[in-house]
């Protein structure tokens, strides 16, 4: 049903709402609140400090005006008062604010306190006019909203859908009694119209449940109806793959080695293979992954191997070059000349070129292989399912293998490798030391980077991580260029570089094997270094605003140090109290990811733990709710009794495969 059927909503708000992923009155139910503000809780500036995310009220004294800064950036302003108290607001990159806000009316304001000088602002908070129905509402849910969309047609247009396309549950009614599940309807009403915040996280559970028991049995259903019979022989004898391990400089750990079973097992057996290889920071997954691949090889086969990012891709096939030289490999990457990427597919496809790397350039209608017979795919959380199905299309029925260094709970492996077999490497390499992490406040700032000064006078290297390029939406977080400009004046003899992830691929390639080779002594980046960049001689990482993070993000930023046999640190800049101060001393004095996961789920819950990134992609917006882990393995219990039954499960299955069809391109990203 189209979104103009609701009143109130035009067709320009039909295009702000579908920013949000909103593209039909059945989606508004599933546009669930980013949070919840308590009307009962409203705070005094005054009593505020300085980057506290507050709840306070205001009136506007005039009307909002824009502004130039420093660097010509634009924002709006607007001065307020809080009981004859002055403060201002200001708006960044939000020029529609200027026709939102009017003089003498009274708002109620949701952001980041600013407290510098003696004078108080709120940074980029969201707002909207207070009258008396709204103070006795009492809890007031807020929405992602874009451009002119506002919280309150948010709130009115989700009412209506509710009323016109309430949800309905796939779940068999004899099941949804026999565990005395809610009301999937009045669950919704609960996240949308909460009567108390008790009633929420009961609601979210119902909500999770239901979508959960449809991917759970979407995955029974493509997986039950997926193994192929094996048409690829492999010749490779167990001598010779044992022969093959022996050339690696460390001994395999017994993790590694059961994997390597496993792989061998999969490959001889009259099954095609399709698996997990995951492990933790470090854990030796190259080296197994390269193994299954000389099976393939070994027996007169292709290979290909995917990679989420060029650096990882250039990296992979160095690796790959150095341990299997007897047979011809090709990197094929988006940044390479037209002609070379012509020769290199005429060479693929005539079968001259044995292994075929690189990035999602290799996924390309035109890239043909001879003989393709192993995939092989790198960071897989990188990758969607439709993705890994185009490089597996290329072959006839090749074997498939996936590795994942971002480890997940028990619980979600469920969700997101519910197609997969899935081998796990527990241990790691005995001369791999610990990384010694520290959670540093900022007013031990500057002796942290004197600490780190000493250290790259030494000859170590170290990285500088910010969450974001720019300044984020609500104004709480320094960009990655601020950064870059604060560290080379606060440390002029540092040779400094800078990468993130809006920079093409060759740049961050060029940047990367600069930094490795000893241009640069310290890396400023985004996340982008996250995954698998191999730089030994790096012993620093430092992690701004590390309360913001997931406990497994910082575990893999962590991981890009400790490389070596040198000692190497960890630092996390917060500005963190209370739980959010806990939860990074788990990973201070934690260093295993598959604990430091599970407890990342604990203290986050379902939805938090998958992150925003996921929004508008993983069930509408499933990432926002916090549900508990119980949600999911109720889902697998009743898909399991669900199927057991012998029922007719035709609506089941449709809506499964409907919704597995959705997820093909989500990614863990």
């Amino acid at each position: 049903m189209e979104l103009t059927r609701i009143k109130g909503i035009s067709e320009k708000r039909e295009k702000e709402f579908a920013k949000l992923g909103v593209k039909g009155v059945e989606d508004l139910p599933v546009l669930f609140p980013r949070a919840y503000l308590d009307l009962r809780r409203t705070v005094l500036l005054r009593e505020c400090y300085h980057n506290d995310i507050v709840l306070t009220t205001g009136k506007v004294m005039s009307v909002p005006s824009m502004q130039i800064a420093a660097r010509r950036v634009k924002y709006v302003k607007a001065y307020c008062t809080q009981f004859g108290e002055p403060f201002s607001v200001i708006w960044f990159n939000q020029p529609y604010v200027l026709d939102k806000l009017k003089e003498d009316e009274e708002y109620l304001f949701y952001g980041r306190v600013q407290n510098k000088f003696g004078q108080v602002s709120l940074v980029n908070p969201s707002f909207e006019p207070i009258d008396r129905n709204f103070r006795l509402k009492g809890i007031v849910p807020q929405y992602p909203i874009k451009g002119g969309l506002s919280q309150k047609i948010v709130r009115d247009s989700i009412r209506i859908a509710l009323r016109l396309r309430p949800p309905h549950s796939i779940i068999p009614e004899w099941l949804q009694k026999k565990y005395r599940l809610n009301d999937l309807e009045q669950s919704y009403m609960q996240i949308h119209d909460p009567q108390s915040l008790s009633k929420i996280s009961e609601a979210a559970d119902r909500i999770a449940t239901e979508e959960y028991f449809a991917l759970i049995s979407a995955f029974r259903i493509v997986k039950g109806g997926s193994e192929q019979v094996r048409i690829n022989r492999y010749r490779c004898t167990g001598d010779e793959l044992k022969s093959f391990v022996e050339r690696f400089p460390f001994r395999f750990t017994e993790g590694q080695k059961s994997a390597v079973k496993e792989i061998y097992g999969d490959m001889k057996s009259a099954k095609v293979m399709n698996r997990l290889l995951q492990g933790d920071v470090g854990s030796g997954k190259t080296a197994v992954g390269l193994s299954a691949m000389y099976i393939a090889l070994k027996s007169g086969y292709q290979a290909a191997m995917l990679a989420p990012t060029e650096v990882l891709a250039r990296q992979n096939y160095a690796l790959v070059r150095k341990y299997l030289p007897e047979y011809r490999a090709e990197l094929l990457v988006g940044s390479d000349t037209a002609k070379k990427k012509k020769t290199i597919k005429e060479e693929l496809k005539n079968g001259t070129v044995d292994v075929l790397v690189g990035t999602h350039a290799v996924l390309q209608d035109d890239v043909e292989f001879a003989r393709l017979s192993f995939c092989l795919c790198d960071e897989q959380h990188r990758f969607g399912v439709a993705q890994r199905s185009a490089l597996s299309a290329k072959g006839i029925s090749p074997d498939v293998l996936v590795m994942s260094a971002t480890p997940i709970p028990r619980t979600l492996s469920l969700i997101f490798y519910g197609d997969l077999d899935i081998s796990t490497i527990t241990d790691k390499p005995a001369e791999r030391k610990a990384v010694r992490t520290n959670v540093v406040p900022y007013s031990r700032y500057d002796d942290m980077l004197a600490f780190i000064g000493k250290e790259i006078k030494a000859g170590r290297r170290a990285y500088f991580v910010c969450p974001k390029i720019e300044e984020d939406e609500e104004g709480t977080l320094m960009s990655v260029k601020e950064l870059y400009e604060e560290l080379t004046a606060k440390l002029p003899y540092v040779r400094f570089c800078l990468l993130h992830g809006k920079m093409k691929d060759a740049e961050k390639s060029e940047i990367m094997r600069a930094f490795k080779e000893g241009v640069y002594d310290a890396l400023v980046s985004t996340t982008v270094i996250e995954v698998g960049i191999d730089v030994p001689d790096a012993t620093v990482m430092v992690i701004y605003n590390a309360e913001r993070f997931g406990l497994s993000q910082l575990h893999q930023l962590r991981g890009r140090v400790g490389r070596s046999d040198r000692e190497s640190y960890c630092f996390l800049l917060t500005t963190g109290v209370g739980d959010s101060l806990e939860r990074l001393k788990i990973l201070k004095n934690n260093s295993d990811g598959f604990k430091i996961a599970e407890y990342d789920y604990e203290m986050r819950g379902g939805g938090d733990f998958l992150g925003s990134r996921q929004s508008g992609k993983f069930f509408g917006d499933l990432g926002k709710l916090r549900y508990s882990s119980a949600a999911i393995f109720l889902a697998k219990k009743l898909s399991d009794e669900a199927f057991s039954s012998g029922e007719n499960l035709e609506e089941v299955r449709r809506v499964a495969v409907a919704k597995y069809e959705k997820l093909k391109d989500v990614t863990m990203n």
